[in-house]
């Protein structure tokens, strides 16, 4: 099978992954307003419908636990398609759910798809960019979920007109069509060259990376400089701690800890609040039925302008400034749409038509300014927040940790999205207004964080990253985007006339290792 190796067509294909979980999302969201669906179900509320919204993140956690260990085996192209087939499996089941423990049951085997796409999309993405980029390609990932969420949610909101059970059923069974797509593609893909070399496939290695950096020439300077900086650091990690073990130790526990840390605080933002039940929240501000359902779509839209506008700027202003504001700014929303609920809502005890979920409303301006700061804190989330989380917990690992690290960071992100999914219809229930405060208050717990324990890493290779993260390295608030070394490196290449049999990657025992720790200690004196 021939290979395409532009980058942007590699990223839109493999993208198509998040795109699953985009379409997973919205297959929810669009339907749970529907009479169809109320009637079908028994008006499933509280902790019947928590249940059936958290069954995604619930079969997440399993597939981003089985992702690390299928990606390092077979590669990160190949687990992705082995992720597929779960999503066939699941959309069959849901699509011919005859209750809710099918329909339970098939959003749990959907959600083991997209825990392995949602890991191992943005490790292939990150292992075949320029550092100049990488945050702009790997943003593409979080575009593509926010597509997903856009085209089901009107593709569901078209087939609500349907009548009877056909209506969800057509919806849902439209998620074949993008799975389809991306097991089309894959084949044209290649393999990552990192993990090529990961697993001693060298020449392969090579030729692959030449190909997307260079169009092919072998002895291209930056080709040879970044070769040769992937053996070393490689051949230094071997030399080093093995299993589990390697997560925790030295300045490795750093690392697991932004890259799982960032992951959770996408979650705990808040944000499900508005992806999963956006509808609840704009029958709270008095827009119902078809009008509920179209304001709710709008906020989809505004999801994509924002990360598109995201991926013009990502590598320029770097991710940490991204993260630190984009916290601040959703706590401030947080508060307002709380705020305004508690202090102008009119209490509803017996729910909105029964509705358990939406037990306070408001009407007038006070609606208008709940409308308006929603739209404002999903604007806010999808230029900072939504792609910056998959972007950062991508890049903080080196070649040997990558894999089984990143599934690591996702695993912290579906258990809080498991979590928050099941949490919310219920604390809608029992607490309603103040669950927007006390999301408020834990976005600036994450901009607190983000600020202390995030060094930058735009600008720079991904194995120049883990320097950052080393015992005694610059403190994190004083780190800013680019000053990579590699730059450097090439120049060294050029003058030396070195070419890629001559890297220092073909070195191996003592001298291999003392290379390592002379790039390092370089690194940590000049990369901040």
């Amino acid at each position: 099978m021939p290979k395409i190796y532009n980058v942007y067509f590699l990223a839109i294909i493999a993208t198509v992954g998040g795109m699953l979980f985009g379409f997973d999302i919205s297959s929810i969201s669009a339907i749970i307003g529907t009479n169809q669906y109320v009637e079908y179900f028994n008006n499933p509320s509280g902790t019947v419908q928590g249940g059936i919204g958290a069954a995604l993140a619930g079969g997440s956690v399993i597939g981003a636990i089985m992702a690390g260990p299928v990606s390092n085996r077979i590669g990160r192209r190949d687990a992705i398609a082995f992720a597929c087939f779960w999503w066939l499996l699941g959309t069959a089941i849901q699509a011919g759910c005859n209750g809710i423990g099918m329909l339970v049951a098939g959003r749990f085997i959907n959600g083991i798809c997209v825990g392995i796409t949602s890991s191992q999309v943005p490790v292939y993405l990150v292992e075949i960019t320029k550092k100049e980029r990488r945050g702009s390609i790997v943003v593409i990932q979080q575009w593509a979920i926010e597509w997903g969420i856009f085209i089901m949610y009107f593709a569901g909101y078209g087939c609500s007109f349907m009548a009877g059970t056909k209506s969800f059923r057509t919806a849902w069974a439209i998620q074949f069509i993008p799975c389809v797509f991306l097991l089309a593609g894959l084949p044209f893909l290649p393999r990552s060259p990192r993990w090529l070399a990961k697993v001693g496939r060298v020449d392969e290695a090579v030729e692959i990376l030449a190909r997307i950096q260079a169009g092919g020439d072998l002895d291209n300077p930056l080709v040879v400089a970044e070769w040769e900086e992937i053996t070393t650091i490689l051949a230094a990690e071997r030399a080093g701690q093995q299993g589990w073990r390697r997560f925790f130790q030295n300045g490795m526990w750093k690392r697991t800890f932004a890259g799982m840390s960032v992951q959770a605080w996408q979650q705990l933002s808040g944000a499900n609040v508005m992806t999963y039940y956006v509808v609840y929240i704009f029958d709270m501000a008095g827009l119902t039925g078809n009008i509920g359902l179209i304001s709710s779509g709008i906020q989809y839209a505004i999801f994509i302008i924002g990360t598109a506008a995201t991926f013009f700027f990502i590598d320029v202003t770097g991710r940490r400034p991204l993260l630190i504001h984009g916290a601040v700014g959703m706590g401030i929303c947080m508060f307002v749409v709380g705020g305004v609920l508690g202090s102008y809502g009119t209490p509803l005890p017996n729910g909105l038509k029964g509705n358990l979920s939406v037990k306070v409303q408001v009407t007038g301006p006070p609606a208008n300014t709940v409308i308006a700061f929603c739209y404002l804190l999903v604007l806010t989330y999808s230029i900072t927040l939504a792609p910056i989380a998959w972007v950062y917990a991508a890049e903080v690992w080196s070649l040997e940790t990558r894999a089984t690290g990143m599934a690591l960071a996702s695993i912290a992100n579906w258990l809080f999205n498991f979590a928050i999914g099941f949490f919310i219809p219920p604390a809608f229930e029992n607490i309603s207004w103040k669950l927007f405060i006390i999301f408020g208050v834990l976005c600036f717990g994450a901009a607190l964080q983000a600020f202390f324990t995030y060094p930058e890493t735009a600008g720079k290779t991904i194995e120049e990253i883990e320097m950052l993260f080393s015992t005694g390295a610059i403190k994190p608030w004083k780190t800013k985007p680019g000053n990579s070394l590699l730059d450097a490196k090439i120049e060294k290449v050029k003058a030396q006339h070195k070419g890629i049999g001559d890297v220092a990657g073909e070195k191996t025992g003592v001298t291999q290792q003392e290379y390592a720790q002379e790039y390092a200690q370089e690194v940590q004196s000049k990369i901040a």
